[in-house]
């Protein structure tokens, strides 16, 4: 019974549309060497179809099996015999495993238009390699260089692993060149904004207040007062209108004054400051009380009346009427 069992089936496989057979050259072999699998095809040639597990080949050029232990490399078909309408097809695989033991490989699975047949499983194991500490390794190269070398090739590993420490130290080396040339050049590494300088006229009139606070044309410091007085008007000029008013005469001043078409209907204010002041330091003459007010108003008079202005556009947008600042309205505001 037993015999037509099997008489049986192998008359049914000799003609079943798909039969799929796997078997390895070596059933042992060395660990880390290559075996090879061979799957034969026995099909109608109407039923072409794949080893699906081959489609899972990626760009490294295998697949795994068992858990990634088994690598099968790419397979490489053929016909080898073709009788009417059947056709025998053989796949080479390149077999690989890095791991000793003992393995059966999972039946291989041909899957074609209308069906899919298993193959049988096929049993391999593989040898440890047995290697002493002081063991020369044998069939084993030396990596060598690829005939057509790049730039990246003879650069060494080292500088190559490490560019980004090599691009921050440049990055680093040219930060610190740029900020110690801007440190040369203004005194600073890093530029901060400038705050706005008063303007001259301001600077002119906080400096005739802090003189008149100090009272001293009240406590017979009549030159001192004039000196200071002169002082501040000198610097006016010069910061107001460019006058180098500090190495000038009273006459060098009045007559330059006289030269400057926007200032010299108000040179009238100076030439009384000069005149009384001329008196007092040189002459040693003692101003009255009302000379000491009159050239402190005169002082502030000028400054005030010589003060920038903008022209300021109306609402018809003409900008013929000029306009004060905002400096100079707060410092007419607080004019006596």
């Amino acid at each position: 019974m037993t015999i037509f069992i099997v008489a049986m089936t192998s008359f049914c496989s000799s003609f079943a549309a798909v039969n799929v057979t796997a078997s390895l050259d070596s059933a042992s072999i060395l660990m880390g060497r290559v075996d090879t699998l061979r799957l034969f095809v026995e099909r109608d040639a109407d039923r072409q179809g794949v080893f699906p597990i081959f489609n899972r080949m990626g760009p490294a050029g295998y697949v795994t099996l068992l858990g990634d232990t088994i690598e099968l490399g790419v397979p490489i078909m053929d016909t080898v015999k073709r009788e009417g309408s059947r056709i025998t097809e053989r796949f080479v695989v390149p077999v690989q495993v890095f791991d000793s033991g003992f393995y059966r490989l999972p039946p291989f699975v041909y899957l074609s238009a209308s069906d899919s047949v298993a193959s049988n499983q096929v049993e391999l194991t593989v040898v440890p390699v047995k290697v002493g500490e002081n063991d020369a390794i044998s069939d084993y190269k030396d990596i060598s260089d690829p005939s057509d070398r790049s730039f990246w090739d003879w650069m060494p590993d080292w500088l190559y692993d490490l560019w980004w420490l090599w691009l921050l130290m440049i990055v680093v080396v040219a930060c610190a060149i740029y900020f110690g040339m801007r440190y040369r050049k203004t005194g600073k590494f890093i530029p901060l904004p400038e705050k706005p300088q008063p303007k001259p006229w301001t600077i002119a009139l906080e400096r005739l207040e802090r003189l008149k606070a100090k009272n001293l044309w009240e406590n017979g410091m009549e030159k001192e007062y004039f000196t200071d007085l002169t002082d501040i008007l000198r610097d006016y000029l010069a910061q107001r209108f460019g006058i180098n008013a500090m190495e000038m005469t009273s006459r060098q001043i009045m007559q330059t004054l006289a030269e400057q078409s926007d200032v010299k209907e108000k040179r009238g204010y100076v030439r009384k400051i000069l005149d009384v002041a001329d008196f007092v330091k040189f002459a040693k003459v003692r101003p009255l009380p009302a000379d000491n007010v009159e050239a402190f108003d005169n002082a502030v008079n000028f400054v005030n009346e010589t003060v920038e202005r903008e022209p300021v556009a109306s609402e018809s947008g003409n900008s013929d009427m000029p306009e004060l600042d905002s400096d100079a309205k707060s410092e007419k505001g607080g004019e006596r």
